[in-house]
């Protein structure tokens, strides 16, 4: 009888099915949503804004640093948590703002201003950083990739606070209706794609991304934002099957660009998935990537047309 290899190699595991995947990214999505959201309604007021916030800047903390993970794995040096404090700084000086002229016309006027003010005083700040830097010939991409990741993390993740501080009740409801859509997208995309995607959007940068699932992206979100219309039964202040329509198409389209811009950053660090916490989704990039440049379209859509 012939002994056993030593040295044989374990069985590769098997790969998730299709199905598991979806299954995954689903209650993956769910779950972690529902921590974000749940404290506006389960605590009240005051107590549940503030417990928003806070889930926020921690999903602004974990996002940046895989970020700035990714932009280091090149070699490049980025002053990571001097962009950690300062995205810190930004989501609760914005709350201040939004809370402290609640209920005045000012009040919007008043964090956008900050916020360019303090974009301005951030770049400046890196600049000054850098002079003092020690053995660091790549000043400029430092200053650049750090800024970057400010720009792409917190400061667009900003934007879910301004809609959800926008009209009291219906703020909340527009963050529910705005992730809604955009998670629908993704599903649209995801379920399309797999079953009859052909033809490639972009292979050299998401060999899975296919123009079929852009259409199952438009279509599902289309789907879910006028659902969530009727639904709300009016509660959404200023809403109209017109501008559910109109978002639904926005949203679905603005969705699929932000899963490929961090496919494009992932692919040139050399990373599948952005991290490995999150089942079937990956890092918490991969949960955020549709969300974050879906929320400056919402608020700018929210505000100028909506209001």
């Amino acid at each position: 009888m012939s002994e056993p290899k030593e040295n044989a190699a374990p069985p590769a595991a098997a790969k998730p099915s299709k199905g598991k995947v979806f299954l995954y990214r689903t209650v993956s999505t769910l779950l972690l949503w529902a921590v974000v959201l749940s404290p506006a309604l389960l605590y009240g007021k005051q107590l549940g804004d503030y417990f928003f916030v806070i889930i926020l800047m921690l999903l602004s903390v974990l996002g940046l640093l895989e970020f700035y993970k990714l932009a280091s794995s090149k070699g490049h040096l980025c002053f990571r948590w001097m962009g950690v404090f300062y995205g810190l700084v930004l989501l609760g000086s914005t709350y201040y703002y939004l809370t402290a002229y609640w209920g005045k016309n000012a009040a919007h006027s008043r964090a956008n201003d900050f916020e360019t003010a303090f974009l301005v005083l951030f770049l400046l700040g890196l600049c000054v950083r850098q002079l003092f830097a020690k053995n660091n010939p790549q000043g400029i991409f430092s200053v650049a990739l750090t800024f970057l990741g400010l720009m792409y993390v917190p400061w667009l993740l900003n934007f879910v606070q301004k809609i959800y501080f926008f009209t009291g009740v219906s703020g909340i409801l527009y963050v529910f209706y705005f992730i809604l859509v955009t998670k629908f997208s993704d599903m649209g995309a995801y379920l399309v794609g797999s079953l009859i995607g052909k033809h490639k959007v972009i292979p050299r940068i998401s060999p899975g991304k296919t123009w079929e699932g852009l259409g199952g992206a438009v279509l599902f979100s289309l789907a879910g934002s006028v659902c969530f219309f009727y639904f709300s039964a009016g509660h959404m202040h200023g809403m109209t099957l017109q501008h559910a329509l109109i978002l639904g198409v926005i949203l679905s389209g603005t969705a699929v660009v932000g899963d490929l811009i961090e496919s494009l950053f992932k692919r040139e660090a050399g990373f599948k998935d952005s991290g490995a916490f999150l089942p079937g989704i990956g890092g918490m990039l991969d949960l955020l990537d549709s969300i974050l440049f879906n929320a400056p379209i919402m608020y700018l859509y929210l505000r100028h047309v909506i209001m």
